[in-house]
C-alpha cells in the first residue's frame, strides 16, 4: 500500500516522466549519430567538393574568356588585317609605319594584363609581330611544327586553349605557360593571313589552385580533352610516375562525381567540364571522410544539449502547472497595484490558494467602494468650488456699476445708459452657470470685452484696453471666467492705484500643444514676494487681494494638471505681465 502511494505521489511521476524523456532522448541521439556519420558527412563533403570544383572552373573561365576576347580583337582589328594582307608596300617606310601599329596595339594589350607571358602574331608570309619588342625569335624553332600552331590551322579560325607546356619560341627563354592560339582570316574567309597566340603565365593557375585543399590530402588538377595533364599539385610526381589519376575514367565521366575502388585508399573524383576542352577534378579520400570522429562528437554534443533542454522545458512546464493559480494570484495583485480594481479572482480547487483569492477578492471590493466614495466625494467638492467661483461677481464692483447708471441716467446721458446697461445684462448672462465647465474662448473674449467697456466707462480717461486674440484660437475651449479674475486684479491693484491713465493688454500665443493668454498692464507692479502669494497662501498677507487668481491657478490645475495654470513676472513702477496656459481642447 505504502509503495502504492508512492507512484501516485507528484514527485515520483515528475522522476519517472525525466527518465523516459532522458532515454528516449539518448535512443534517438544514437541512431541519428550512426546515420550522420555513415551518409550524411559524405553526401555534405561530396556536394562541398563539386561546388568548389565549379568556383574553380568560373575562376579559370573568366581568365580564358579574357585571352578569347583578345584574339577577337586581334582577329577584327583593321591594322591587323591590313598589314597582313598586303603583299608589296610602297615603300619600306609604309611597311615600318603599318608593323609599329600593330606592335603598339599589341604592346598595349600586353600590358593590360600582368597575367600574360607573350602576346604575338605570326603571318602566313614570315611576318612576325610581338607586343614583347625585346623577344627575339629563337631561330633553331620551327613555328609551323609547333602543336598549338597546327592547332590553330586545323580550328580554321576558332580559339584553341592548349595544356601547359614550356614556351621555346624566344631566344634564351623557357617558361612554362598556356597558349590559345587562332588563325587569322580576311574578313571575308577566303584568304589566311596567319595564327594569333598569347601565351598565360602558368604560374597563374599555379597560384589559384595550389592553396585549396580538400581535406588533409585532398586537392584539384586539370586534364585537357586528350587527357593530358594541364596543372597538378604533384605534377613531377605525375611525370616520373610515382603517383597516377584515374585519368580515362575522369575522361569518360563528364559533371559528376564517382568513388575509385582502392580498398583504404579510395578516392572521391567530383569532374567539372569547361566550354574550352578542360576537366576540373577535386579528389578527397573517403577515409578522412568516414573517420571524421570530430564531426561524430559534434553531433553527440549537439543531441545531448537538445536532450538537456528538452528535460529543462518538461520541468519548466509540470512546475508551470503547480504554480499558476499563485502566479495567476500575483498576477492580479500587480493589477490592483496599477489601480484596477476591476478584477476577480477565479477561485482554483486548491484549499489554501482558493482561501487566498477569496479573501483578496473581499479586500479588493472594499478598496474599490471606498476609492469610488472618496472620487465621489473629491469630484462633488471640485465641482462645488467651481460653481461658487463662476457665480461669485463682486458685490462692490456690481454696486459701483448701478451707481454710474444713475448718475448717467441724471446726466441725461442715454447712449451711454444703453452701452453700459447692455454690457452688464450680457455679463451677468454668460457668469450664470449652465453646468458647463468648459467654454469656447471666444465666449470668453465676450464677456472679457463686456466687463472692460463697464470699466472703461466707469473710469474714463483713466483705464484703456487692447485685445487682441488670435483668430485660429477661437474655437479652441478653455475653463470658464479665466481672464476677469486677473483683469480685476491688474485695475483694482495696478493701474487705479498708479498715477496718470494706465493700459491693460490682452494677447495670445500658442504652440504645438498648448495656448497662452497673456494679460499684460503699465500699472504699479509689485515684487517678487507679492508675485509669490498670489498664487500659493502660505505666505502671510492682508486683505483679499489675489484670491480670484488664485482660484484660477487651483481651477486649470484640477482640470488639466499640474503642468498648467498661471505664472506671474513683475516690475515695481513698471507693470505686470500674467500668463495663463492651457492646452488645446476642441
Amino acid at each position: 500500500m505504502n509503495l502504492f502511494t508512492r507512484f501516485r505521489s507528484f514527485r515520483t511521476n515528475i522522476v519517472l516522466a525525466f527518465v523516459l524523456v532522458i532515454l528516449m532522448t539518448i535512443f534517438i541521439m544514437s541512431v541519428t549519430s550512426y546515420y550522420l556519420s555513415r551518409d550524411s558527412v559524405k553526401t555534405n563533403a561530396q556536394a562541398y567538393t563539386l561546388e568548389l570544383v565549379k568556383q574553380v572552373n568560373q575562376n579559370i573561365k573568366s581568365y580564358v574568356n579574357g585571352m578569347k576576347y583578345m584574339s577577337s580583337l586581334v582577329a577584327n582589328n583593321r591594322s591587323v588585317q591590313q598589314y597582313l594582307s598586303t603583299k608589296s608596300f610602297e615603300s619600306l617606310s609604309e611597311e615600318k609605319k603599318q608593323r609599329e601599329t600593330v606592335a603598339d596595339f599589341l604592346e598595349a594589350m600586353f600590358i593590360s594584363r600582368s597575367d600574360i607571358a607573350s602576346i604575338n602574331i605570326f603571318g602566313s608570309d614570315d611576318k612576325f609581330i610581338s607586343g614583347r619588342k625585346d623577344f627575339e625569335l629563337n631561330p633553331f624553332v620551327d613555328i609551323k611544327s609547333m602543336k598549338w600552331y597546327q592547332d590553330a590551322i586545323a580550328a580554321d579560325g576558332a580559339d584553341v586553349v592548349s595544356s601547359s607546356h614550356v614556351q621555346p619560341i624566344f631566344k634564351g627563354r623557357y617558361p612554362w605557360v598556356v597558349s590559345l592560339s587562332r588563325e587569322l582570316l580576311s574578313r571575308d574567309r577566303t584568304q589566311k593571313l596567319g595564327v594569333f597566340l598569347v601565351d598565360l603565365n602558368f604560374n597563374v593557375l599555379s597560384d589559384m589552385l595550389k592553396d585549396i585543399k580538400l581535406g588533409d590530402r585532398g586537392y584539384v588538377f586539370i586534364i585537357d580533352s586528350s587527357g593530358k595533364i594541364v596543372y597538378h599539385p604533384q605534377q613531377q610526381l605525375i611525370y616520373s610516375n610515382l603517383k597516377s589519376e584515374m585519368i580515362d575514367k575522369v575522361l569518360v565521366n563528364k559533371s559528376g562525381t564517382f568513388t575509385s575502388d582502392e580498398g583504404s585508399s579510395s578516392r572521391i573524383y567530383s569532374i567539372q567540364d569547361s566550354d574550352f576542352g578542360w576537366k576540373i577534378v577535386g579528389v578527397s579520400y573517403v577515409s578522412e571522410l568516414v573517420a571524421n570522429q570530430h564531426e561524430i562528437r559534434s553531433s553527440f554534443i549537439l543531441l545531448g544539449i537538445i536532450c538537456i533542454v528538452i528535460a529543462i522545458i518538461i520541468s519548466v512546464f509540470l512546475t508551470q502547472r503547480i504554480s499558476q493559480p499563485i502566479k495567476m494570484l500575483e498576477h492580479h495583485m500587480k493589477e490592483v497595484e496599477k489601480g484596477n480594481f476591476d478584477i476577480h479572482v477565479p477561485v482554483p480547487r486548491t484549499i489554501e490558494i482558493g482561501r487566498l483569492a477569496r479573501t483578496f477578492n473581499i479586500m479588493v471590493g472594499k478598496i474599490k467602494e471606498l476609492m469610488t466614495q472618496a472620487i465621489s466625494d473629491q469630484e462633488q467638492k471640485r465641482k462645488s468650488e467651481i460653481k461658487a467661483l463662476q457665480a461669485q461677481i463682486n458685490p462692490h464692483f456690481l454696486y459701483n456699476t448701478l451707481d454710474s447708471i444713475i448718475w448717467m441716467a441724471e446726466s441725461n446721458k442715454v447712449k451711454e445708459i444703453t452701452v453700459m446697461t447692455s454690457a452688464l445684462a450680457k455679463l451677468l448672462r454668460s457668469s450664470i452657470s449652465k453646468g458647463e465647465e468648459l467654454v469656447q474662448i471666444s465666449t470668453e473674449v465676450e464677456h472679457i470685452t463686456n466687463y472692460l467697456k463697464i470699466q472703461k466707462m466707469r473710469y474714463s480717461n483713466k483705464l484703456d484696453y487692447m485685445i487682441e486674440i488670435s483668430e485660429s484660437l477661437q474655437d479652441y475651449m478653455s475653463i470658464k471666467l479665466i481672464l476677469q479674475p486677473i483683469v480685476e486684479n491688474a485695475i483694482y491693484h495696478g493701474i487705479k492705484k498708479k498715477r496718470g491713465s494706465g493700459w491693460i493688454m490682452i494677447r495670445s500665443e500658442e504652440t504645438e500643444s498648448d495656448i497662452l493668454l497673456i494679460v499684460e498692464d503699465n500699472g504699479q507692479g509689485m515684487d517678487k514676494e507679492k508675485c509669490h502669494s498670489l498664487l500659493y497662501p502660505s505666505t502671510t498677507r492682508t486683505g483679499s487681494r489675489g484670491v480670484g487668481v488664485r482660484n484660477v491657478h487651483e481651477r486649470l490645475q484640477l482640470y488639466f494638471g499640474t503642468q498648467y495654470g498661471l505664472s506671474y513676472t513683475s516690475e515695481l513702477g513698471v507693470g505686470t505681465v500674467v500668463t495663463i496656459r492651457f492646452p488645446k481642447v476642441l
